[in-house]
This record gives C-alpha cells, sequence and structure tokens, in this order.
C-alpha cells in the first residue's frame, strides 16, 4: 500500500498519525470558524479611526462590533409599528430591518470567548464573558421573540406536588404550624 493510501485509510477510520508524520491535518468546522471569526474581530479592532490594541479591547468595542454585523444579518426583524410585529408568518414583505438573529450572535461571542482564551487572554479578564455582553445577547433575544411573535419565558422550576394532606411527610420541607 503506498503512502498515500495510509493516508486515505487513517482519515477514512478516524485514526491520528504521529506527529513526525509529514500528513496534515484539517481543523475542524468549529475551530476554522473559530479563527476565522478570530481574525475579523481583530481586523474590525485594526480598521477603526482610532486602532483598538486588543490589550485595550473592552465589551463597549465588541457590542459596536455586533451591531456592525447586523448590517450583514438575514433575519428580518420587525419594528414595534410594523402591521407584522408579532406575526411569525408574515403574509406580505415589509421594510423592517433585516439582523443578525440571536442564534448566530450568541454562537459567535462563543467562539471568541475561547479565541480570546486560546489566544493568551486570561478567562478573568474576558470581554467576551462580560455581563454587559450577557445582557445584550438576552435583549437582542427577547426583542427578536417578540417581533417574530415567538412567546419567550424564562423557564421555572416546578413545584413538587404534595402527596395528601400532611406537610410533614414532604421529605426536605420544613412545617411551621
Amino acid at each position: 500500500m503506498s503512502s498515500s493510501d495510509h493516508r486515505g485509510k487513517d482519515l477514512a477510520e478516524g485514526s491520528s498519525r504521529s506527529p513526525g508524520d509529514q500528513s496534515i491535518t484539517t481543523p475542524s468546522r468549529y475551530e476554522s470558524q473559530k479563527r476565522r471569526d478570530w481574525n475579523t474581530f481583530n481586523q474590525y479592532l485594526r480598521n477603526q479611526r482610532q486602532p483598538i490594541p486588543l490589550s485595550q479591547c473592552n465589551s463597549n468595542h465588541i457590542l459596536e462590533f455586533l451591531r456592525y454585523l447586523d448590517q450583514f444579518g438575514k433575519t428580518k426583524v420587525h419594528l414595534q409599528g410594523c402591521m407584522f410585529y408579532g406575526q411569525p408568518e408574515p403574509p406580505a414583505p415589509c421594510t423592517c430591518p433585516l439582523r443578525q438573529a440571536w442564534g448566530s450572535l450568541d454562537a459567535l461571542i462563543g467562539r471568541l470567548r475561547a479565541a480570546y482564551e486560546e489566544n493568551g487572554g486570561s478567562p478573568e479578564t474576558n470581554p467576551f464573558a462580560s455581563t454587559a455582553i450577557r445582557v445584550y445577547l438576552r435583549e437582542v433575544k427577547e426583542c427578536q421573540a417578540k417581533a417574530r411573535g415567538i412567546a419567550y419565558k424564562k423557564k421555572q422550576k416546578k413545584a413538587s406536588p404534595n402527596k395528601g394532606d400532611d406537610d410533614s411527610s414532604s421529605a426536605g420541607f420544613l412545617s411551621f404550624s
């Protein structure tokens, strides 16, 4: 069997080669996307009127980046004045803007958060993990859900039903009678 036949067989079987081999491993789709996202974000910082060094990047810069990305979005988000606001499947087109979908932004932030740390950033100072970013993503999610007529309710813990009339029979609960 030739060396190219071995490499094809190894790739097909999912086995890995030893570090000394000359074969090139292809990064996963996630890793490739993470690298592209990281490069895009860094390019965005460099292209600002005053280029922003990564060491000075904060949640405000990230929020500006996310808003900048909206111009490339493909998700119709109806405005409150639109006659189709709150309708999951509007019957006709409207002039409401296209935005980045919440799920896309959430996944992007996850990849950038991981890339920041892989590129030497500290988890404690990771601007992609800040409260401001989490709040923004939650607001985008709620806004898009309302605009599309999808009820968004935070999941609540279910109360355990009482068995019988005697409250003291429920393990773990104190009765103050």
